[in-house]
């Protein structure tokens, strides 16, 4: 497992809601409505900017964070992130599944030209309640 710790800017806006602000990933902000939502979008911003580079160039955490300088709706927290899981999570390289099916059912699908491996997968997201 690879981790990376990343010290986040964390903002409570006027509206209740967070804008977390990566300090070491330039330019790389997100935000949420809740604290939760917003930290775990920061995963995801991380994941994303990172996605980019090679491991060599990932950028080195500012530790100790002491020096940043905080309005009162400001706070400094850590982000830790799981280079692993998240490729895990967001990995789309189609992988080779064996199942059965009658073979009725597989002359009518054939019959009709339907794509095996796209009706499994709006199959699969339906079941799992994913919508992309």
């Amino acid at each position: 497992m690879k981790h990376y710790v990343y010290p986040a800017k964390i903002i409570q806006n006027p509206d209740g809601s967070y804008t977390v602000d990566l300090i070491d990933l330039v330019g790389c902000t997100t935000e949420g409505d809740t604290l939760v939502e917003a930290l775990e979008n920061a995963q995801e911003a991380i994941g994303l900017f990172l996605e980019d580079l090679k491991e060599k160039d990932y950028p080195k955490a500012t530790i100790p964070f002491n020096h940043i300088k905080l309005n009162k709706n400001e706070f400094i927290t850590l982000i830790d992130f799981d280079i692993d899981e998240y490729r895990k999570k967001y990995d789309s390289r189609a992988v080779k599944k064996t199942l059965t099916i009658p073979n009725w059912l597989n002359t009518k699908a054939e019959e009709k030209n339907l794509n095996f491996s796209q009706i499994l997968q709006s199959a699969l997201k339906k079941e799992l309640n994913i919508d992309i």
